[in-house]
């Protein structure tokens, strides 16, 4: 797991001239490295260069500091820009690996992809005239990215019916990630938010404008999914946090020496225009989805559903370094607005749901008043008595947001729930009981 927040810091000022004592350490240190480089360097069983050197010496610092501190070469840097930009020169296709074959997962509406015609379950079995099989996705995906514009050819096999597999000509467009889906639940508004890109705000104002107008004056509330959400942007969990407050504190950073660094606060206005909300979490809930969590839990705007989170309470800074290069490194540690750390102990839910499988429990057979000699008809009954219901089959294991997610049903159920509660007739205040005691 390896979330991607950034914060827009530039490196710390450089510390005033250190004491004499300190740069006699400090010469030591660096003459033992140059020591230890030189030996390696040249008597080493195989011959190594100077480059490969440097980088395995910065990548061993970096990370013996910590699990999210790292040496981005070129090829990382640029696929960490892809992920936070949520954007690239593509076709527009989620896929997987299947058998040596890239599987269509489904194409993205208004895409190269999309107005071609690929349906999920295609299997791509060719790139440009190059077999795929051998290829890792990654590999397999970096080749069907590229400039936007530059035309691609890849070898479709469609269904178990048609052998013979199919050319389509593509030319690549700039594609834009869906971190953000939604539909409706019945009267409940379901939107999951799998990544903190710069796609992820406008996909959830686009969403609740869209549960909005399809569900009008029934909609009684959201489940916000933030289930395996790795995190991503802090300043996009920032701002989805922001969307569902009206006021206060949504989270603060502090520094190595314990001062806050940064303080970030809500802004009027509540995208949901005060329906309620469950948030649902999970231990993959991580980095960004906690700060999400975390402030909606303290702001007591939403309730917190599922299990225990992540825990992983740091904010890491890229840095960029000469020739496309960059470290990423550990700068802070996040609070939310109560003042609590999540670091290694993650955001408690304030009602602990586990997945769950539902089956049907048999029973034995009983009496019915119907079964009764001479029981009394019953008179708003017209016509035969509605036969009962089926069996249920047993669920499947449960994938996020499908039919068979135990964790969503419970959410729903409690939106629901709350709604009617909401709709029962105001009660009358109670009258003091007065009780009469002997002196």
């Amino acid at each position: 797991m390896a979330p991607l927040p950034v914060l827009a810091q530039p490196p710390s000022a450089s510390p005033a001239k250190a004491s004499p004592a300190r740069d006699s350490v400090d010469e030591r240190a660096l003459n033992l490295f140059s020591e230890v480089f030189e030996r390696v360097r040249g008597q080493y069983v195989e011959k190594t260069t100077d480059e490969q050197l440097v980088k395995a010496a910065i990548e061993g610092m970096l990370t013996s500091l910590d699990p999210h501190s790292s040496f981005l070469d070129t090829e990382d840097f640029a696929e960490m820009q892809v992920q936070t930009r949520g954007e690239f020169g593509g076709l527009g296709i989620e896929v997987t690996l299947e058998n040596g074959y890239v599987k269509v997962i489904s194409p993205i509406d208004d895409t190269p992809a999309a107005r071609a015609g690929f349906q999920s379950g295609d299997l791509i079995t060719q790139i440009d005239g190059e077999p795929v099989q051998g290829l890792s996705l990654k590999q397999a995906v970096e080749r069907m990215r590229g400039p936007v514009g530059q035309p691609i050819k890849v070898m479709v096999r469609r269904g178990a019916a048609e052998t013979a597999p199919f050319e389509v000509s593509l030319t690549r467009e700039v594609i834009k990630s869906q971190p953000v889906k939604s539909r409706a639940e019945g009267d409940v508004g379901y939107i999951r938010i799998t990544g903190f890109s710069r796609q992820t705000q406008p996909g959830l104002e686009k969403a609740v404008q869209s549960l909005q107008q399809q569900l009008g004056n029934r909609l009684i509330g959201y489940v916000v999914d933030l289930r395996n959400n790795p995190g991503g942007l802090l300043d996009q969990a920032v701002s989805v946090a922001d969307s569902f407050l009206d006021k206060g504190n949504i989270v603060s950073t502090r520094g190595r020496d314990g001062v806050e660094t940064q303080r970030f606060d809500a802004t009027s206005g509540d995208l949901a225009k005060g329906l309620p909300i469950v948030v649902l979490v999970n231990g993959g809930s991580a980095s960004a989805s906690e700060i999400v969590a975390g402030a909606l839990q303290d702001q007591h705007r939403a309730v917190l559903m599922g299990t225990q989170t992540f825990g992983k309470g740091s904010v890491q800074t890229i840095m960029p370094l000469p020739d496309q290069k960059a470290m990423k490194i550990t700068t802070a540690r996040y609070y939310t607005p109560s003042g609590r750390s999540i670091q290694a102990l993650g955001v408690t839910p304030d009602i602990t749901v586990e997945q769950a499988k539902l089956e049907q429990v048999a029973q034995a057979p009983g009496r019915k008043e119907s079964d009764l000699r001479g029981a009394l008809s019953n008179d708003t009954l017209r016509g035969q008595p509605p036969a009962a219901a089926p069996a249920p089959v047993p669920a499947t294991p449960a994938v996020p947001g499908s039919a068979e997610d135990y964790q969503l049903r419970r959410a729903v159920d409690l939106l629901v729930g709350t709604s009617l509660f909401r709709q029962l007739p105001a009660q009358p205040p109670a009258q003091p009981r007065v009780t009469k005691t002997a002196g």
